[in-house]
C-alpha cells in the first residue's frame, strides 16, 4: 500500500488498542510501527536501479525484521510514557499487530514481499489489489482525520475507527472475490482462444479492482490483455510479445541485469530499438495499456554494455495522462 494509507491505518490500529485520553499518543506509535518496513525507501540513495528494487519491500518487510523491530518499539514506548499502567505485553501486541499488518497488505499488489528474507528469496505478491485503491484508503483518510480533531476523550472515536476498518477490509475481501473472477475469466478465455501457457497472473489495474491485467507466460513470449469485470462481452483482447531472451547474451554476465529477472520473477522480454536493448517487466502492465495494446511497458529499461556500465535506467511510469486518457480509463472500467 501507499505511505499514506500505512499512516492512516496505524493511527487506526493505535486508538483500538488503547484507552481514551491516550489514544492520539497511541495514534503516533501506531502510524510508526505500521510505516517503520518501508524503511528501505533509503537504500535509493546509495544503490544501484535493480539493487534498490530488491532492497524495496525486501528485509524490511521479513519476519526477521518484525521479530527486530517490534522489541525495540515496545522498549521505547514503555520507556518513554512512564508512569503508566499499560503492560510490556500490550506493548508487544500493539507493535506485533501494527508491523505484521503492514507485511500482511502490502503482499496484496503485485510488487512482492520477502517474508522470509534473508533466507529465502521468494517474493510473495496475491495481485489482488492496486498498490494506491482510494477505496481502500478513503474510509481509512477520513476515520485519521476524524481523530485528529477530535477531542481525545471523545467516546465515539472506536466506534469511528471499527467503521473506518470495517469498511476498508470488507472492500479488500470485495477485491478477493474479484480476483477469483478475473483468474477464471483468464483461464476460460484462454481455453476458448487456445492460449499455450505455463503460468499467468491477473492483477488490477491503476486506482480500482474492475480492470484487470493479465499476462500468460509460454516458452517463447507473453499474451498480454486487459478486460474489465463489467465487460458485456467476456472475450479478452490478447497481444503477444515475443520474449527474445537471446538478446541479452552481450550483456548476460552483468549482474544487475540478473537481479532485473529476479526482481520481475520471469515475467520479462527483451526488445531491440535502434541498437538499443529494452529490458521490459511485465508485471507492471503498460502506459495507457488498456487503450493503446503496443504501448510500452510502465516498467521498462534501457540495457548498455560500457566501460563504465551504467546499465540500467527506468524508464515511465505512469506518462501521457490527460483528462481524455483519464475518461476513457473510466469509460473502459465500465465496460465495453
Amino acid at each position: 500500500m501507499d505511505s499514506l494509507t500505512h499512516i492512516a491505518l496505524g493511527a487506526c490500529i493505535g486508538e483500538l488498542f488503547f484507552e481514551k485520553g491516550f489514544g492520539k499518543k497511541a495514534m503516533i506509535w501506531g502510524a510508526l510501527a505500521h510505516s517503520i518496513p518501508d524503511v528501505d525507501f533509503v537504500t535509493a540513495l546509495w544503490m544501484n536501479t535493480p539493487e534498490s528494487l530488491l532492497a524495496h519491500r525486501g528485509f524490511s518487510h521479513s519476519l526477521v525484521f518484525a521479530a527486530m523491530i517490534i522489541p525495540v518499539f515496545s522498549l521505547m514506548a514503555n520507556k518513554l510514557h512512564k508512569p503508566h499502567n499499560i503492560s510490556f505485553l500490550k506493548w508487544n501486541l500493539f507493535f506485533t499487530t501494527a508491523v505484521l499488518l503492514h507485511l500482511f497488505v502490502d503482499a496484496f499488489n503485485n510488487y512482492g514481499i520477502g517474508w522470509f528474507e534473508p533466507f529465502n528469496h521468494h517474493r510473495f505478491s496475491f495481485n489482488i489489489i492496486y498498490v494506491a485503491d482510494p477505496f481502500f484508503s478513503i474510509p481509512l483518510f477520513i476515520t485519521f482525520l476524524a481523530l485528529v480533531i477530535s477531542n481525545k476523550f471523545q467516546l465515539k472515536r472506536k466506534k469511528w475507527v471499527s467503521i473506518g476498518m470495517t469498511f476498508s477490509f470488507l472492500y479488500l475481501g470485495y477485491c478477493v472475490v474479484n480476483k477469483y473472477n478475473a483468474d477464471q475469466r483468464f483461464k476460460q478465455q484462454a481455453k476458448i482462444q487456445h492460449i499455450q501457457y505455463h503460468d499467468f497472473f491477473t492483477t488490477p489495474a491503476p486506482l480500482q479492482n474492475w480492470l484487470w491485467y493479465t499476462v500468460a507466460a509460454s516458452d517463447t513470449g507473453y499474451a498480454v490483455g486487459y478486460f474489465s469485470l463489467l465487460d458485456k462481452q467476456k472475450q479478452i483482447e490478447f497481444h503477444y510479445f515475443p520474449a527474445n531472451h537471446q538478446l541479452f547474451k552481450e550483456v548476460s554476465d552483468h549482474e544487475s541485469l540478473h537481479q532485473l529477472i529476479r526482481f520481475s520473477k520471469g515475467f520479462y522480454c527483451i526488445q531491440k530499438r535502434n541498437d538499443s536493448l529494452i529490458f521490459s517487466d511485465l508485471r507492471f502492465g503498460q502506459i495507457l495499456g488498456w487503450r493503446y495494446p503496443n504501448n510500452n511497458f510502465v516498467f521498462h529499461y534501457y540495457l548498455a554494455h560500457g566501460v563504465n556500465n551504467n546499465l540500467v535506467i527506468q524508464k515511465g511510469r505512469m506518462m501521457n495522462w490527460n483528462i481524455d486518457e483519464f475518461r476513457f480509463y473510466l469509460k473502459r472500467i465500465a465496460g465495453n
